[in-house]
């Protein structure tokens, strides 16, 4: 099975063709393709090709959609002081399905 690895957002992702990923936001439209050129590693069975024999590989990948992860909520609390305070954040995270990675 083939498999690569891409670097995005300051993260690494180890993808095969047709899996879809979230990754951190990407400011593209759903519905385009996107090709990243950032890629670290390519698995083809035995044969695996480093990013220096990778000249020119990149990840073709079509963007699902453009969606918010889940609510995550930080409690803040100081005891004996009465102070709490609960505050939270959603990610703003872009749906990927890849179409093809480099051979």
């Amino acid at each position: 099975m083939a498999y690569a690895i891409f670097k995005t957002g300051g993260k690494q992702y180890k993808v095969a063709a047709g899996d879809v990923i979230e990754v951190e936001k990407l400011d593209i439209e759903a519905g385009t393709v996107h090709s990243f050129s950032e890629v670290l590693l390519v698995s083809n069975g035995d044969d695996i090709k480093l990013a220096d024999a990778l000249v020119g590989g990149e990840v073709v990948a079509e963007v699902v959609a453009q969606i918010k992860a889940d609510k995550v909520l930080a409690y803040r609390y100081k005891r004996r002081k009465g102070y709490h305070r609960t505050v939270g954040h959603r990610r703003k995270l872009t749906q990927l399905k890849i179409t093809s990675i480099p051979a």
